[in-house]
């Protein structure tokens, strides 16, 4: 009985055996392993995020110059044409 509690105190002490080590190590490295994979997902989030914005974005950008293309055909016309503009 007092090898039991020698070998208790001895681990209290700071000394793990080798199965609490690993237990230890293996959620050291599940807490690792969750960490990394939450900013995987917040990169990915973000890059979604961005993606959806800078499509958004072009297609506004692609009416505003499709507009702009047909003024100057119909601008061109018009002066081919010898037309005033007023």
């Amino acid at each position: 009985m007092n090898a039991e509690l020698s070998c208790d105190s001895s681990n209290m002490a700071g000394q793990e055996d080798p199965v609490q080590r690993e237990i230890h190590q293996d959620w050291a490295n599940r807490e690792y392993i969750e960490v990394i994979t939450s900013s995987i997902k917040k990169i990915a989030d973000f890059l979604n995020s961005f993606d959806m914005s800078c499509r958004s974005r072009l297609a506004t950008l692609n009416e505003k110059l499709t507009a702009l293309e047909r003024r100057i055909e119909y601008i061109e016309a018009r002066v081919t044409k010898g037309e005033t503009l007023t």
